[in-house]
């Protein structure tokens, strides 16, 4: 653990070197603010939740996770640096593990700084905090699979805008994997097993399920099973690029 803390700490210190990160936080609170007064009528509902603003947490993580990740590895081999950066005496899992690390750390402080929406709930009525709890939790279960998918589809490529759209792409399909929008279409020629496998893959379906306040084994299984799968890809496909 301590070359994974090396490698976290290296890259969690190079997003607060540059203006990505505070353009990347400013870009974010200003959305979530928006869509939750705007579009997702907080003060009009005049309930004690936080739904109007977990919501639309899928969408905005659509658009910024790829972003955030896009340059994770793509940047690196552009560079040419990731030959430098893995003669450190670290394993690639753990040089894999430490980025995505840093990357979701990074992601959780923005999420972290919303803080005041959930103050702000308190002092207009008497929320059931757990499931704002749960919500949170779930958010940031669903931010980092999409952070390890995008961290494997960086690691394919070294351009960083191939990158975004190719993670943007895969992680909309994933989100709504699930809906009826998509089950519809699949059912029209496939047999419920695929149906039902379909289904399970939804994002959405499985964060919607944490909303409600209840963390279920199996949603939180799912994330977090998603998570690990795309890093153990991300650390084969490094390993089999980086001669390249």
């Amino acid at each position: 653990m301590r070359n994974v803390s090396l490698v976290f700490k290296r890259e969690l210190g190079a997003y607060f070197a540059t203006p990505l990160a505070y353009i990347f936080i400013v870009i974010f609170l200003i959305l979530a603010g928006a869509l939750t007064f705007f579009l997702g009528s907080f003060l009009q509902r005049e309930q004690a939740d936080l739904q109007a603003f977990f919501t639309f947490h899928p969408w905005l993580y659509l658009i910024l996770v790829p972003s955030l990740s896009m340059r994770l590895w793509a940047e690196e081999r552009r560079l040419g640096t990731i030959e430098l950066f893995l003669t450190l005496p670290i394993t690639m899992g753990q040089a894999v593990l430490g980025k995505f690390l840093a990357a979701w750390a990074f992601t959780g402080i923005a999420l972290s700084l919303t803080a005041p929406l959930w103050i702000t709930v308190n002092y207009l009525g008497n929320p059931d905090n757990g499931v704002i709890i749960a919500s949170y939790i779930g958010s940031i279960l669903m931010a980092g699979a999409y952070l390890a998918i995008g961290s494997m589809i960086s690691a394919c490529t070294k351009n960083q805008v191939v990158a975004f759209v190719i993670t943007t792409s895969a992680c909309f399909v994933l989100t709504l994997a699930g809906s009826p929008f998509v089950l519809d279409f699949v059912s029209a020629w496939a047999p419920a097993g695929i149906i039902d496998a379909v289904s399970n893959f939804g994002f959405l379906t499985h964060f919607q399920a944490i909303q409600r306040g209840v963390i279920d084994l199996r949603d939180a299984i799912f994330f977090i099973t998603a998570i690990a799968a795309a890093l153990s890809a991300n650390a084969i496909i490094v390993d089999w690029k980086k001669a390249e």
